[in-house]
Order: C-alpha cells, then sequence, then structure tokens
C-alpha cells in the first residue's frame, strides 16, 4: 500500500484510508474487527473515526480492534460541535474540544491521537478559540496534528491567517464531500487548501455505492442504502446512471473498472493524501485498497474523461 504525506505537515497515512462510521451500527465489533485486520494486513493505516459516530461507540470498536497493533495506526478522530441549543459564551467551545479528546482518548484506549479534526465550523465561536484549544492539546502530547472537516474556502483562509498570526498549529488536512458525481467543492473550496499547503481527505468515494457500478436504474439490491435512505435514493438520478455508465465505459475502455476509476481519479488529484472508504467487510476492504492501487491516471486520461 502506497502512502502519502498529508500536506507539508501533516502525518504519513496510507492512499486509502478505512472510514469507521459504520462501527457500531451497520456492523458489530466483532465485524470491525476483521476489517481491520484486513485492513492491517494489507497495509492501510488510515483509519478516520469520530465521536459522534455511534455517539462514541466507532472510537471503542475501533480501539478494541487496534489492541497491540495500534502502533501500525494512524488514528483520525473528531470532536463533536457544542449542542445546538447551548447559547455560546466564551470558553464553551474550548471546553467542549478539552473534554471531547479525553472522552476520545479513553474511548479509542490509547495516550495520543495522530489527527485530530474539528468535525464543523462552530457558527458562533471564533475560530481563534478552537486553535487555541487545539494547540493546548498539542503541546500537552494528547494530539500530534489537527485538521478540520466540512469548513468552507473562506473558513480556511481565516484559520490559517489566525494560526500563522499567534503562532498556533495549523490545520495540517481538510476532509470533504468529493468524488466524480459530487465536484460542488472544487471552484473555492479545494483551491484554498491547497494555497494553504494542507491534504485533502475525500470522503463518500463512492457516493453511497453509485460509483461501484453495482446499482442499475430501478433495481437496486434489496437491503441497499438506496432502497432505505431518501438522501440516497435522490442521487439515482437519470442524468447520474447516464453519467454512470458513461465512466463505466471510458474505464474499460483501459482495461479498468468503474471502481478503479473512483479511487485512482481521486488520487491524481493535486493535494489529495487519503481517501477515505467505508467497508462492512474483508473482502470491501481488499477490493478498495486495490482498486486505490492499480490505475495512476495519466494527464491524458484527466483530459479524457466523460464531462457530466
Amino acid at each position: 500500500m502506497q502512502t502519502r504525506r498529508l500536506g507539508t505537515a501533516g502525518p504519513e497515512v496510507s492512499t486509502v484510508g478505512i472510514g469507521c462510521n459504520n462501527f457500531g451500527s451497520r456492523i458489530d465489533g466483532a465485524r470491525a474487527a476483521e476489517v481491520v485486520r484486513a485492513a492491517l494486513e494489507i497495509g492501510i493505516t488510515h483509519f478516520d473515526t469520530a465521536e459522534s459516530y455511534g455517539a462514541g461507540e466507532s472510537e471503542r470498536i475501533l480501539g478494541k480492534a487496534l489492541a497491540s497493533r495500534r502502533d501500525e495506526a494512524v488514528i483520525a478522530t473528531k470532536f463533536a460541535p457544542r449542542p445546538a441549543g447551548e447559547p455560546y459564551r466564551p470558553g464553551a467551545l474550548r471546553r467542549r474540544i478539552l473534554e471531547g479528546c479525553d472522552g476520545s482518548l479513553e474511548r479509542l484506549g490509547t495516550d495520543h491521537i495522530d489527527l485530530y479534526y474539528q468535525h464543523r465550523p462552530d457558527p458562533e465561536a471564533p475560530v481563534e478559540e478552537a486553535l487555541e484549544a487545539l494547540a493546548e492539546l498539542v503541546v500537552a502530547g494528547k494530539v500530534a496534528h489537527i485538521a478540520c472537516s466540512n469548513f468552507s474556502a473562506t473558513q480556511i483562509e481565516e484559520a490559517a491567517r489566525v494560526a500563522a498570526g499567534r503562532g498556533f498549529p495549523a490545520f495540517t488536512a481538510s476532509q470533504i464531500h468529493w468524488n466524480l458525481l459530487f465536484r460542488d467543492e472544487e471552484d473555492a473550496h479545494i483551491p484554498a487548501v491547497r494555497r494553504q499547503g494542507m491534504g485533502i481527505v475525500p470522503y463518500f468515494p463512492l457516493e453511497s455505492g453509485l460509483l461501484t457500478g453495482k446499482y442499475r436504474p430501478d433495481d437496486y439490491p434489496a437491503g441497499s442504502r438506496l432502497t432505505k435512505a431518501p438522501h440516497f435514493a435522490d442521487l439515482a438520478t437519470e442524468d447520474n446512471f447516464t453519467y454512470i455508465e458513461a465512466l463505466r465505459l471510458f474505464a474499460e475502455e483501459r482495461g479498468h473498472s468503474l471502481l478503479d476509476l473512483a479511487f485512482g481519479w481521486l488520487l491524481a488529484q493535486r493535494g489529495v493524501g487519503s481517501v477515505i472508504a467505508g467497508a462492512t467487510s474483508a473482502q470491501q476492504v481488499v477490493q478498495n485498497a486495490q482498486a486505490g492501487q492499480v490505475w495512476a491516471l495519466s494527464e491524458a486520461d484527466l483530459n479524457d474523461l466523460p464531462r457530466k
């Protein structure tokens, strides 16, 4: 498994990472342990979880699954936002961050977090408060690197200015929703991240399975997310399926699968350090890892890619 550094100052991570949002929800601890073992055996080091996934259960399961192999992993987790109904007062976000970190460390069964994310920007608290609290955690040795998730381009730039001005550690990476079907971040967010020398960590690379090629119009496997969740069903439009078919043919003409293209295209984008993909079985881990290794798209491939 190949590795890359996240941005100019982040950790070294495997180019395919495991999204642990399924742990404790779609799969139990035993199945999750199989996923983690399979990932470690093929060289995946990057495991991404969050305090809010299953109310902390994902972190607990990941910690137990890693156990004595903790040092082989780069653990990324995220602190949950302040409660929505809680009025903001100075220091409230700082307390949330410090308490969240201690809770995550306990659930993960570790003494440090390799990559600690602000899961979402706080609509009221100044980013300075978050960065100062995160700096405390870095100085204390509880956190090695900090990052952000779901920030706008403006918020990325503001955080960079504050960190530089106050001498705080800067965000080393930005985690975003990005794939061949969802490209909204390309106009502003991604250029801002690149300007700051941050790494890019795309999530939902397969857009709820649509970019695996296993779904066809009006023919979804029983029990799939597209049959259960209106949000995912909204993705199954005629236009999307037409474009997916064009992508599939493009990949097959070059001796690859749609899955190879979904991972390979993201990993060919400047600044992308690791692609986060959820998995509910060891087989999925292997398939995703292989897809992330087999096709280094050329400039000609990128230029010839079908347009939506």
